[in-house]
């Protein structure tokens, strides 16, 4: 898999069917490695090892549902009162980011309220911090470190 723009961490593959499976330590099972999946497991523990957000508070692809539709978070990230801290949206490292993706991740924020947006491809990332009050976002130059 491609180098990402993150830490290299140590992570538990293996093959089945063809197909390479990553294990994901929140989920407690394999994942079909897919490129986007590498750059969510990654930034998973980024979050984890180097931000230091405990596991406990983390869920992996969260399902919501907007106008009628289901979607899914690929991180989100509770604070300790259990309400919505930050979404990161995880494309595939060959997907640039654009406006498109920074308006998914604000439909889904409309609906989640979290303090802090992340949009990465594993080589670019982006952290926005929300100003409600004049309904924007701020860039940042990285997330904050767990309080």
């Amino acid at each position: 898999m491609q180098k990402l723009n993150l830490p290299n961490y140590k992570f538990r593959l293996k093959s089945n069917e063809n197909k390479t499976l990553i294990f994901d330590n929140l989920r407690k099972k394999y994942m079909v490695l897919t490129p986007e999946e590498w750059v969510r497991q990654h930034f998973v523990q980024f979050l984890i090892d180097e931000k230091k957000y405990p596991v406990s508070l983390i869920a992996l692809e969260k399902q919501l549902i907007i106008n009628n539709r289901k979607k899914r978070t690929d991180i989100l990230v509770f604070n300790k009162e259990g309400n919505h801290d930050i979404i990161v949206e995880c494309k595939a490292p060959q997907i640039k980011i654009t406006q498109d993706t920074f308006d998914q991740i604000a439909r889904y924020n409309l609906k989640l309220k979290a303090n802090y947006l992340v949009v990465t491809n594993g080589l670019e990332h982006f952290y926005c911090k929300m100003d409600f009050e004049n309904e924007t976002y701020i860039f940042l130059k990285e997330i904050p470190d767990y309080q």
